[in-house]
């Protein structure tokens, strides 16, 4: 089973759509990635159940 995915997110504070890889591989995990337009820090909230997985981005200060 593949563990590393790219993944488009909308950044939380320019908008704009970056993508982002993916590593399921260590299971539920919270971690900061710069947005490469804006530059500003994004959570990235990675959640995983058995196959399927959601990323959500949120901005690092809510």
């Amino acid at each position: 089973m593949q563990a590393l995915y790219w993944q488009t997110v909308q950044c939380p504070y320019c908008g704009e759509s970056i993508e982002v890889q993916v590593d399921t591989s260590a299971g539920e995990q919270s971690y900061i990635e710069d947005c490469s337009v804006c530059c500003r820090p994004i959570e990235l909230r990675l959640a995983c159940s058995g196959e399927h997985w959601t990323l959500q981005a949120h901005r690092d200060d809510d």
